[in-house]
This record gives C-alpha cells, structure tokens and sequence, in this order.
C-alpha cells in the first residue's frame, strides 16, 4: 500500500486547522489504497496553534505536530515538514481551509498517471485583491527568472513523488524557496484543476514586506539573471550616456549651440547614481546571501517533535 504524507504549515490556524485535519481523515478512505501521514509545523504562531495541533498529534498516531523556534516562513516550514516526511507521495496544502483536501485523489491519480508534481490549478481564486495581485506578479517573475512555463501555475496545493522530496532536501542553506526548488529539480509537472474556497476565518498572513522577501529569496537563491538584467541595463545606460555625449559635441561644433546647461546634467547624474546604486545593492543582496550560508544560518530550527498519540 502507498503512502501519503501530508505537510501543512500552521500559522495563525487555531480555528482552522481542525476542520482541515478532519477533511483529510474523511477523505482518506474514500481512497483504500493510500495510508497516509499528516505533519503540522507550527511556524511559532502567536496564537495557541501549537497547543492546538498538539492535542491532535496525541489524539492520533498518524499526526505529527513540529514546533519551529522563531517565525522562518511557510517555505522553512515546508521543508521542515517534508524531512518527517515518509510518504510515497507528498502533498503540502494551507492550513486555512481553502485549499480543499477532498479533492487530493485528483492530486494522486494525475501523479500517478506519470506526473513527477502535480499542481491544483483554480478557476477563480478566493484571495484577497492584494494577494491575487502578488500571485500574477509572482507568477510573472517566476517565468522570466526560473523559467517556469506560462501555461504552468504553481500554488501552494501540490503533489510530488517521493524522489523529487528526496531532491527538495538536499537544498540545506537558509533561503528555501519551494517554486524554485521543484523548478530546478524536474520539467515533468502538470496542473489539475480544483476548487478554490473562500477563507471562512482571519486573513492572509502575507504582508507586502513578506512577499518581496519571498520573491528575494526565490530570484536571488536559484537565478543569476537578475544580475544579467542589472549588467545590461548598465551597457545601455553606458551606451545611452555616450550617444547623448556625442550629441552634445556635434550640436556645439556643427550648429554652434551650447551644450545644455546643469538641469540637464543633474538629471543625467541621478539616473547614472541611482543605476550605479541599484546595481550595488543587487550585487550586495547576493554576498549576503552568500554570507550567511557560508555562516550555516538554519533554514529552520525545530524547538519540539511531538507524534505517537495513545489514540487511533
């Protein structure tokens, strides 16, 4: 018999991780031919979610609860998830209730069929404007940055095969980005559509400053393009200067014109200083990067295990 690990980051998820959990045990043996797991990883949420997927892990043999020492992210809390892992196939899912668990057979008979990950796909997404708005932006930028195939969509609700978690794990430096790491690991991946509900309780915990770390972390941690970006934006800043140069020169000699005067010139230096800046801090962001994993900075620190309930 197959197994199916399920790994569900929990923050802020008190109310809400129940109903979840329960929808998986519901589900479960409408599909005999999977056993299955459920990690929860506490991501140090400031409410009792701890205490909460606690009593589930000793309520139930099959539940495992982590609790991770400070606030790393959903990504750190997916990987740590995924080394309790011990499924054939791994499907990592919300903790709010929107991403639905009935329907993880579509998941698993996709993956099946020869997929190595299957991503749900929504018709109609029940986010926020702001969170919509940061999935296109994120969507857009994985495309030109990872290579990601337009047609594809990658959202939190996924399957993968054992093999490709095996893979996932390898990755041990601090700034795990899970897109990038199932991008740079297999092609073969297709999209299964599924609903998408609305969320029932409390809001995103994505903030803006959150989501332009984590696109920081995915551009900056599995491509060098944006480097390359910053080089040609530089040559043709470069080119640009000395075009606008020549042109001056020609007007002064051929025409008899004065070159123009410092407004001009000020705004020429600006562009050039805030280019130069830009470029420095791209370059910067990725020494620090390499900084801290050359420091061993933890991807993600695990405070408690708690597992084998005197339950089911």
């Amino acid at each position: 018999m197959k197994k199916v690990s399920f790994v569900i980051p929990c923050y802020r998820s008190a109310n809400t991780i129940g109903v979840v959990v329960d929808e998986i045990r519901d589900t479960m043996p409408t599909l005999p031919e999977y056993d299955y797991e459920i990690i929860l990883v506490n991501d140090c949420s400031p409410d009792n979610t701890l205490e909460v997927i606690s009593a589930l892990a000793l309520s139930d043999r099959r539940i495992t609860a982590v609790d991770l020492a400070k606030n790393f992210g959903q990504h750190a809390a997916l990987m740590s998830g995924i080394s309790h892992s011990t499924g054939d196939f791994v499907v990592c899912l919300d903790d709010d209730g929107q991403t639905p668990a009935d329907e993880v057979g579509k998941l698993l008979e996709k993956i099946e069929s020869g997929y190595d990950v299957v991503y749900a796909s929504y018709d109609h997404k029940q986010h926020s404007g702001f969170r919509n708005f940061g999935s296109r932006v994120n969507a857009w930028m994985t495309e030109i940055m990872l290579g990601k195939p337009k047609e594809l969509s990658l959202t939190s609700y996924f399957a993968a095969k054992r093999f490709i978690a095996d893979e996932m794990l390898r990755y041990e430096n601090c700034f795990p980005y899970v897109m990038g790491l199932v991008l740079r690991s297999t092609k073969n991946i297709c999209n299964v559509p599924v609903n998408h509900r609305s969320r029932e309780q409390g809001q995103s915990g994505y903030t803006l400053g959150k989501l332009l770390s984590l696109w920081m972390n995915g551009f900056t941690s599995f491509s060098i393009k944006p480097l390359r970006i910053a080089t040609y934006f530089g040559a043709l800043t470069a080119v640009a200067g000395f075009i606008y140069a020549l042109i001056i020169v020609i007007r002064h000699f051929a025409v008899g014109m004065a070159p123009l005067g410092w407004s001009s010139t000020t705004a020429l230096l600006l562009i050039l200083g805030g280019v130069i800046l830009l470029v420095l801090g791209l370059i910067g962001e990725y020494i620090g990067r390499i900084f801290m994993c050359v420091n061993a900075s933890p991807q993600y620190v695990e405070r408690s295990v708690i597992r084998r309930g005197d339950g089911k």
